[in-house]
């Protein structure tokens, strides 16, 4: 069964004025049968955390096969070097990466572990499907935080507001709960 570990739970914070500060995102490793999935590796900042993690539950990077980035922005992708054994996955609507794979279409990348393209934050946005215990989406910032689900707000930062309501939409209909881009793991009230 595939299992869930929140590694770093991510923050947003902004100023006075609406700028974004102090900004990382969440990262969170799937344990599949014969594969450990990183999804998302925060900032740099976050090393210690996501290090300090991995080691308590007894993960070792180089066991770490596959990366898969919700998006290309730096707050997601700042840890990425951790895992060189890692095969990195990305939509290929982002930003370029060296080393990236990039995915076209959603697809079934292990039993129970489905990418699912969730565009209007970005255009390129991916979520992570998990069927487990529970059905979970790990939405990087197609739900950047519980406020944006629960309100059905788009995320501020976005482009097209449109394609991210109907992302937020998806993923409500099919997740028991949500890790956040940038926050910790929520229940979707039904």
């Amino acid at each position: 069964m595939n299992t869930l570990d929140v590694l770093v739970i991510g923050h947003l914070e902004r100023d006075a004025r609406g700028n974004l500060r102090n900004v990382y995102s969440t990262a969170t490793l799937i344990r599949a049968p014969h594969h450990n999935i990183i999804v998302d590796t925060s900032t740099i900042s976050r090393r210690p955390v996501l290090e300090a993690s991995l080691k308590l539950i007894g993960v070792y990077l180089d066991t770490v096969d596959i990366v898969v980035l919700t998006h290309a922005h730096s707050d997601h992708t700042g840890n990425l070097w951790m895992f060189p054994k890692a095969k990195i996955l990305l939509h290929d609507g982002e930003l370029p990466i060296p080393g990236a794979t990039y995915i076209d279409r959603d697809q079934e990348i292990v039993p129970g572990v489905r990418l699912v393209h969730t565009p209007g934050h970005t255009p390129g946005s991916m979520s992570v499907f998990v069927e487990g215990d529970q059905r979970y989406v790990i939405a990087g910032d197609a739900v950047p935080l519980q406020d944006n689900l629960a309100k059905m707000i788009p995320p501020a930062l976005n482009c097209n507001p449109q394609a991210a309501l109907e992302s937020l939409q998806q993923i409500a209909a099919w997740a028991d709960f949500v890790v956040p881009g940038h926050g910790a793991p929520f229940a979707v009230p039904r």
